[in-house]
Protein backbone atom coordinates (compact mmCIF):
# COMPACT_ATOMS: atom_id res chain seq x y z
CA UNK A 1 0.00 0.00 0.00
CA UNK A 2 1.22 3.48 -0.86
CA UNK A 3 1.19 6.24 1.75
CA UNK A 4 2.24 9.88 1.90
CA UNK A 5 3.93 11.58 4.84
CA UNK A 6 4.43 15.35 4.77
CA UNK A 7 6.99 16.62 7.27
CA UNK A 8 9.06 19.63 8.25
CA UNK A 9 8.26 23.30 7.84
CA UNK A 10 7.27 25.20 4.75
CA UNK A 11 8.48 28.75 4.22
CA UNK A 12 7.10 31.86 2.56
CA UNK A 13 9.48 34.42 1.02
CA UNK A 14 9.82 38.04 2.17
CA UNK A 15 12.20 38.74 -0.70
CA UNK A 16 14.63 36.50 -2.60
CA UNK A 17 16.94 36.34 0.45
CA UNK A 18 14.67 36.33 3.51
CA UNK A 19 11.74 34.19 4.52
CA UNK A 20 9.25 33.39 7.29
CA UNK A 21 8.84 29.83 8.53
CA UNK A 22 7.85 27.68 11.52
CA UNK A 23 9.84 25.98 14.26
CA UNK A 24 9.88 22.37 13.04
CA UNK A 25 12.70 19.88 12.58
CA UNK A 26 10.76 17.25 10.63
CA UNK A 27 11.76 14.58 13.17
CA UNK A 28 8.33 13.07 13.80
CA UNK A 29 7.49 12.74 10.11
CA UNK A 30 10.85 11.10 9.42
CA UNK A 31 10.32 8.63 12.28
CA UNK A 32 6.83 7.85 11.02
CA UNK A 33 8.06 7.36 7.45
CA UNK A 34 10.72 4.91 8.60
CA UNK A 35 8.24 2.90 10.70
CA UNK A 36 5.69 2.80 7.87
CA UNK A 37 8.38 1.45 5.54
CA UNK A 38 9.37 -1.22 8.07
CA UNK A 39 5.71 -2.28 8.21
CA UNK A 40 5.68 -2.84 4.45
CA UNK A 41 4.17 0.42 3.16
CA UNK A 42 5.53 2.17 0.10
CA UNK A 43 6.29 5.62 1.49
CA UNK A 44 6.37 8.94 -0.33
CA UNK A 45 7.97 11.37 2.13
CA UNK A 46 7.48 15.04 1.22
CA UNK A 47 9.97 16.90 3.38
CA UNK A 48 10.37 20.66 3.76
CA UNK A 49 13.74 21.92 2.57
CA UNK A 50 14.18 23.79 5.89
CA UNK A 51 13.82 20.59 7.96
CA UNK A 52 16.98 19.96 9.98
CA UNK A 53 16.37 16.33 10.97
CA UNK A 54 18.23 13.92 8.67
CA UNK A 55 16.58 11.15 6.73
CA UNK A 56 14.46 9.26 6.29
CA UNK A 57 16.88 6.35 5.95
CA UNK A 58 16.06 3.48 3.58
CA UNK A 59 14.06 3.03 0.41
CA UNK A 60 11.78 6.03 0.06
CA UNK A 61 10.35 8.34 -2.51
CA UNK A 62 11.78 11.50 -0.94
CA UNK A 63 10.41 14.74 -2.43
CA UNK A 64 11.49 18.16 -1.11
CA UNK A 65 9.05 21.07 -0.91
CA UNK A 66 9.40 24.77 -0.17
CA UNK A 67 6.19 26.82 0.13
CA UNK A 68 2.62 25.73 0.85
CA UNK A 69 1.80 26.16 -2.84
CA UNK A 70 4.78 24.02 -3.83
CA UNK A 71 3.64 21.24 -1.49
CA UNK A 72 0.13 21.42 -2.90
CA UNK A 73 1.43 21.09 -6.46
CA UNK A 74 3.51 18.04 -5.55
CA UNK A 75 0.55 16.41 -3.79
CA UNK A 76 -1.67 17.09 -6.78
CA UNK A 77 0.87 15.51 -9.13
CA UNK A 78 1.07 12.40 -6.93
CA UNK A 79 -2.73 12.15 -6.72
CA UNK A 80 -2.87 12.00 -10.52
CA UNK A 81 -0.28 9.23 -10.74
CA UNK A 82 -1.06 6.83 -7.89
CA UNK A 83 -3.75 5.67 -5.49
CA UNK A 84 -2.85 6.07 -1.83
CA UNK A 85 -4.10 4.19 1.22
CA UNK A 86 -3.11 6.91 3.66
CA UNK A 87 -1.92 10.49 3.95
CA UNK A 88 -0.23 11.65 7.17
CA UNK A 89 -0.04 15.44 7.08
CA UNK A 90 2.62 16.06 9.72
CA UNK A 91 4.18 19.12 8.06
CA UNK A 92 4.22 22.42 9.95
CA UNK A 93 2.98 24.75 7.25
CA UNK A 94 2.91 28.54 7.31
CA UNK A 95 -0.46 30.05 8.19
CA UNK A 96 0.50 33.34 6.53
CA UNK A 97 2.49 34.58 3.55
CA UNK A 98 3.84 38.03 2.75
CA UNK A 99 1.56 40.11 0.54
CA UNK A 100 3.82 43.17 0.49
CA UNK A 101 6.54 44.96 2.43
CA UNK A 102 6.42 48.71 3.09
CA UNK A 103 8.94 51.18 4.47
CA UNK A 104 8.23 53.89 7.06
CA UNK A 105 6.72 56.16 4.38
CA UNK A 106 4.34 53.45 3.18
CA UNK A 107 6.35 52.80 0.00
CA UNK A 108 6.34 49.24 -1.25
CA UNK A 109 9.71 47.51 -1.19
CA UNK A 110 9.93 45.18 -4.18
CA UNK A 111 13.66 44.68 -4.58
CA UNK A 112 15.05 41.15 -4.89
CA UNK A 113 16.92 41.99 -1.68
CA UNK A 114 15.40 44.76 0.42
CA UNK A 115 18.15 47.10 1.61
CA UNK A 116 19.08 46.62 5.26
CA UNK A 117 19.39 50.43 5.49
CA UNK A 118 15.74 50.91 4.56
CA UNK A 119 14.87 51.46 8.22
CA UNK A 120 11.80 50.00 9.89
CA UNK A 121 9.67 47.86 7.62
CA UNK A 122 6.10 46.64 7.80
CA UNK A 123 5.29 43.24 6.34
CA UNK A 124 1.65 42.85 5.38
CA UNK A 125 0.60 39.23 5.76
CA UNK A 126 -2.30 37.34 4.24
CA UNK A 127 -3.49 33.78 4.77
CA UNK A 128 -1.40 31.14 3.01
CA UNK A 129 -2.94 28.16 1.22
CA UNK A 130 -4.53 25.65 3.61
CA UNK A 131 -3.23 22.44 2.09
CA UNK A 132 -5.26 20.22 4.40
CA UNK A 133 -8.46 21.73 2.99
CA UNK A 134 -7.66 20.14 -0.40
CA UNK A 135 -6.66 16.70 0.85
CA UNK A 136 -10.03 14.98 0.57
CA UNK A 137 -10.56 16.14 -3.00
CA UNK A 138 -7.05 15.04 -3.97
CA UNK A 139 -7.22 11.67 -2.18
CA UNK A 140 -10.91 10.69 -1.95
CA UNK A 141 -10.25 7.06 -0.99
CA UNK A 142 -7.35 7.58 1.41
CA UNK A 143 -7.33 7.63 5.20
CA UNK A 144 -6.22 11.18 5.96
CA UNK A 145 -4.64 12.18 9.26
CA UNK A 146 -4.07 15.84 10.13
CA UNK A 147 -2.08 17.42 12.95
CA UNK A 148 -2.89 20.07 15.55
CA UNK A 149 -0.27 21.81 17.72
CA UNK A 150 -1.98 24.03 20.26
CA UNK A 151 -0.30 26.23 22.86
CA UNK A 152 -3.05 28.55 24.10
CA UNK A 153 -6.21 27.69 26.01
CA UNK A 154 -7.42 24.60 27.82
CA UNK A 155 -7.42 20.95 26.84
CA UNK A 156 -11.11 21.32 25.96
CA UNK A 157 -10.31 24.29 23.72
CA UNK A 158 -7.64 22.27 21.90
CA UNK A 159 -9.97 19.33 21.38
CA UNK A 160 -12.71 21.63 20.08
CA UNK A 161 -10.29 22.84 17.40
CA UNK A 162 -9.50 19.22 16.49
CA UNK A 163 -13.15 18.29 15.99
CA UNK A 164 -13.64 21.44 13.91
CA UNK A 165 -10.65 20.57 11.73
CA UNK A 166 -12.02 17.08 11.15
CA UNK A 167 -15.45 18.37 10.14
CA UNK A 168 -14.25 21.21 7.95
CA UNK A 169 -11.62 19.21 6.06
CA UNK A 170 -13.35 15.82 5.96
CA UNK A 171 -10.32 14.07 7.38
CA UNK A 172 -10.39 10.79 9.29
CA UNK A 173 -8.22 11.54 12.31
CA UNK A 174 -6.04 14.20 13.88
CA UNK A 175 -2.95 13.98 16.08
CA UNK A 176 -3.05 16.61 18.83
CA UNK A 177 -0.20 17.89 20.99
CA UNK A 178 1.13 21.08 22.54
CA UNK A 179 0.90 22.92 25.84
CA UNK A 180 -2.87 23.38 25.61
CA UNK A 181 -3.39 19.63 25.39
CA UNK A 182 -0.80 18.68 27.98
CA UNK A 183 1.78 15.92 28.13
CA UNK A 184 2.11 13.55 25.20
CA UNK A 185 -0.06 13.21 22.11
CA UNK A 186 -3.59 12.07 21.28
CA UNK A 187 -4.90 10.45 18.11
CA UNK A 188 -8.41 11.86 17.83
CA UNK A 189 -11.03 10.07 15.75
CA UNK A 190 -14.71 10.95 15.36
CA UNK A 191 -17.01 11.21 17.10
CA UNK A 192 -14.96 11.63 20.29
CA UNK A 193 -12.37 8.86 20.65
CA UNK A 194 -8.89 9.65 22.01
CA UNK A 195 -5.94 7.27 21.83
CA UNK A 196 -3.32 8.69 24.19
CA UNK A 197 0.33 8.33 23.14
CA UNK A 198 3.39 9.11 25.23
CA UNK A 199 5.88 10.68 22.83
CA UNK A 200 6.99 10.95 19.20
CA UNK A 201 8.33 7.41 19.13
CA UNK A 202 5.00 6.11 20.43
CA UNK A 203 3.12 8.03 17.72
CA UNK A 204 5.43 6.72 15.01
CA UNK A 205 4.98 3.13 16.21
CA UNK A 206 1.22 3.35 16.70
CA UNK A 207 0.06 4.89 13.42
CA UNK A 208 1.25 2.20 10.95
CA UNK A 209 -0.61 -0.53 12.81
CA UNK A 210 -3.63 1.75 13.28
CA UNK A 211 -3.78 2.33 9.52
CA UNK A 212 -3.50 -1.40 8.80
CA UNK A 213 -6.38 -2.19 11.13
CA UNK A 214 -8.49 0.63 9.76
CA UNK A 215 -7.98 -0.52 6.16
CA UNK A 216 -8.96 -4.08 7.13
CA UNK A 217 -12.20 -2.90 8.73
CA UNK A 218 -13.16 -0.54 5.90
CA UNK A 219 -15.45 -2.15 3.30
Amino acid sequence: MKVIVTTGPSYEPIDEVRRITNFSTGELGVMLSENLAREGFEVFCLKGTCATHPGPVGEFRLLPFTTNDDLFEKLRDLSQQYEFAGVFHVAALCDYKVRQVEDERGQRQESAKIESRAGSLTAVLEPARKVIASMRDLFPQATIVGWKYELIGTRADALAKVWLQLRENRTDACVLNGRAYGKGFALCTPPDKLSELQDKADVARFLPEWLKQRRKSTP
